[in-house]
């Protein structure tokens, strides 16, 4: 039995409005609320219940069904999908969730090729923060791949979803799970139906999913590396992927758990070099001012500018890509996309900033957009807005100099972030 459009759950509190799509025992709506608002229905296929072929697995469906719904009641994270509702609709049990309107990451990869490192990680560590949740609830998702991985339309906010096959975990305990899996994402210890399974089951697909966004290129299973086929580097497909992240998807997926970070945390920590790690400390602590003044500061470092304070235009388009990229991941991950060089670039962009073409009208509206000019007036840097209700972009302004009008050749600069693919 299918529900048709139009048709009416839950004495009425909920509206179909069409298939969403099927899985291999589940199916989704997409439905109205008494309010209007969309939401997601998902519930068991008719035949489950009814095909005499199933019976001895009715049970086992309907109770993973309900454990699904309880634990994504457990686990409220901005980045989990919510659960809103729970009934039956005659012999079938039903779980109402929040609407997400967007693409997944496969689809996203898909259509757009691979993501920068900045968008890429950004996901990432959304995801994982979501992951941490999780686990500390003691459960494992088991099923994170790209599919599972929604991005909110019009933002860049990634959503996990799907915990049907989320399973309890005691640390350094073996435990007997079902050996459902998604191949090219899952690693080897998922594959047994007893093994001692943690965190870093989750790690080896979460990375995984980070090889694929930046690659286009699925990993090899788990059996096929037990066999000898070797797992290349994503740099192979992808030179632009920094050492760093590089390494950190590599340790992430290492073929025996016990060459893995135990924890989300631990390997989230990876994809920063120690170099960058105060940086990302006060980025992850929201202290925009004295993330600002850092980033400043390790930029006159790294050219050797330290006693002059500033940074020439030469400076600049010699500036090395890697911590160029790193320094703009690491703005952008951590104000979920608000802040960044690859931010400043798109809206230099957006006001007909060209590389290669100075023009200080463009300059000013490009200014006035990031909020550095108001009432075509420059604001001083002790007036900037050091909080995430700063217009986008605006911050950091380490390679503008820290005390605005200095303008320190935004055809240089913007040029280097296009030369290093930012």
């Amino acid at each position: 039995m299918t529900w048709a459009a139009g048709q009416q759950l839950y004495g009425g509190r909920y509206l179909i409005e069409r298939l969403l799509g099927e899985g291999g025992f589940g199916v989704t709506y997409l439905a109205t609320d008494k309010k209007g608002k969309h939401v997601v229905i998902k519930t068991l296929k008719d035949e489950v219940l009814k095909s005499s072929q199933l019976e001895s697995f009715r049970r086992k469906y309907l109770q993973d069904f309900l454990n699904e719904a309880l634990r994504l009641a457990l686990s409220r994270h901005p980045h989990i999908v919510q659960i809103e509702n729970a009934f039956h609709e005659g012999e079938l049990p039903c779980m109402v969730m929040e609407y997400i309107e967007g693409e997944d990451l496969w689809q996203r990869v898909n259509r757009q090729g691979v993501l920068s490192e900045a968008e890429a990680l950004l996901y990432i560590q959304q995801i994982g923060d979501a992951l941490t949740v999780t686990h500390e609830k003691g459960l494992l998702h088991r099923d994170v791949k790209p599919q599972n991985i929604l991005v909110r339309q019009g933002c860049q906010e990634a959503v996990l979803i799907d915990f049907g096959m989320a399973r309890e975990f005691i640390p350094d305990v073996e435990l007997k799970h079902t050996q459902q899996v998604t191949h090219c994402f899952a690693p080897i210890e998922q594959y047994a139906k007893e093994a001692i399974r943690g965190e870093y089951t989750d790690i080896y697909a979460l990375a995984a999913t980070l090889y694929y966004l930046l690659t286009k290129q699925v990993p090899p299973p788990s059996p096929a590396r037990a066999a000898g086929v070797m797992l290349k580097p994503p740099q192979q497909f992808n030179p632009d992927i920094s050492d760093t992240v590089n390494q950190a998807i590599l340790t992430g997926m290492a073929f025996s758990s016990d060459d893995r970070p135990e924890s989300v945390p631990e390997w989230l920590a990876m994809l920063t070099p120690e170099y960058y790690r105060k940086l990302e400390h006060l980025l992850a602590n929201r202290k925009w001012r004295e993330a600002d003044e850092t980033t400043y500061g390790k930029m006159l470092e790294i050219t050797g500018r330290q006693a002059e304070g500033w940074l020439r235009i030469q400076d600049i388009e010699a500036f090395p890509c890697e911590d160029l990229r790193t320094i703009n991941q690491l703005w952008v991950r951590y104000s979920n996309g608000r802040f960044g060089f690859s931010v400043q670039k798109s809206i230099w962009e957006s006001v007909g900033g060209k590389t290669g073409i100075d023009d200080y009208e463009t300059e000013k509206n490009y200014a006035e957009k990031v909020g550095w000019r108001i009432d075509n007036e420059w604001v001083f840097y002790d007036n900037l807005t050091f909080t995430l209700n700063a217009p986008p972009g605006h911050l950091p302004t380490g390679v503008w100099g820290l005390l605005p009008p200095i303008w320190v050749g935004s055809i240089g600069f913007f040029s280097r972030v296009e030369s290093c693919k930012i």
